[in-house]
């Protein structure tokens, strides 16, 4: 238990230092290449695609979460503590979800900007103006601090490394299936098992949030948009952190003709620096509880007694 809060604070600060590998090494990127093989409706007649969906869900989070069960079950703990971080990190998307938004700040200050927020969001942005390539930025940030950051550090908690990589696969099957299209079929599983996954999740990020915003004095007025627009956002959970932070920070994510979530009290160019100081603060909160879940269960468990005096 000690050994897994230690590989926890060694992951994130791991992920802060490195970038992540180029797809040709990453086992995500083999990850979606897999899916995006057997989740092609034209591989499967339709009658047969919802079966398909849950039986290539389940088999896709099996495979991909073995090899993660396994060394940490069966390497040795010095091993473990070298390597482990490294595994973690590969389940975890802190950096790269802010160099991807950077990326989108750049280019449009540049005069661009829609063709990169386009690899963030399934919506058009061809015809986005400046402040809602902004906001559609920043509305798959805050929604990814649950799917992204928060939810693979809880379940590595609860579950280990192979928790958190079951994660991983259930959240980038949705990523890549869940959508209500031709896929609907074949994605049913893995958006459902991702909603079900993501649950408590999405809270306990909020519950990081909230303690965020109780120290800048803003609690009150996340809690007031929490409350009247966290049901706006589609899904029992991206609303939550999405809302949290929309209230805390002062802005407006909006979705034309979907959702707007908040009040624009400012704009988000003005504000885009204290959305990703939340999302830190909110991740090193979580990581903090994390910790003390993990060496109060190695407490109770009588792991730590030979360390105390």
């Amino acid at each position: 238990m000690v050994v897994q809060a230690l590989v926890l604070w060694l992951a994130l600060g791991v992920d802060r230092l490195f970038s992540d590998p180029p797809n040709r090494w990453h086992p995500v990127a083999w990850l979606g290449r897999w899916i995006g093989w057997w989740g092609r409706p034209a591989v499967w007649p339709p009658a047969v695609q919802r079966a398909a969906g849950a039986v290539m869900g389940g088999f896709t989070a099996v495979l991909f979460t073995f090899p993660f069960w396994f060394f940490q079950t069966y390497a040795p703990v010095v091993f473990f503590i070298i390597a482990g971080p490294f595994a973690l990190k590969l389940c975890l998307a802190w950096r790269c979800l802010e160099e991807h938004v950077t990326a989108v700040e750049e280019a449009l200050a540049a005069g661009g900007g829609r063709e990169e927020v386009g690899m963030l969001v399934s919506r058009e942005t061809a015809t986005l103006t400046g402040e809602e390539v902004l906001s559609a930025a920043y509305e798959s940030m805050t929604e990814n601090l649950t799917d992204s950051i928060i939810a693979p550090v809880l379940f590595f908690t609860v579950f280990g490394l192979g928790g958190a990589a079951c994660y991983r696969a259930v959240n980038t099957m949705d990523a890549m299936l869940g959508y209500r299209d031709e896929r609907a079929r074949l994605g049913w599983f893995a958006a459902r098992a991702d909603d079900v996954l993501s649950f408590l999740p999405a809270r306990f990020a909020g519950l990081c949030l909230l303690v965020w915003f109780a120290g800048q004095g803003r609690a009150g007025a996340a809690l007031r948009i929490f409350r009247r627009d966290r049901k706006k956002r589609p899904g029992f959970n991206g609303g939550v952190t999405m809302s949290l932070i929309a209230g805390g920070v002062g802005v407006c994510l909006e979705k034309k003709g979907v959702y707007a979530i908040g009040d624009a009290d400012r704009p988000l160019a003005e504000a885009g620096e204290e959305i990703v100081r939340t999302l830190r603060g909110a991740t090193l909160i979580g990581a903090v509880i994390c910790t003390i879940l993990i060496m109060g269960s190695a407490l109770i468990a009588g792991e730590l007694v030979p360390l105390l005096p």
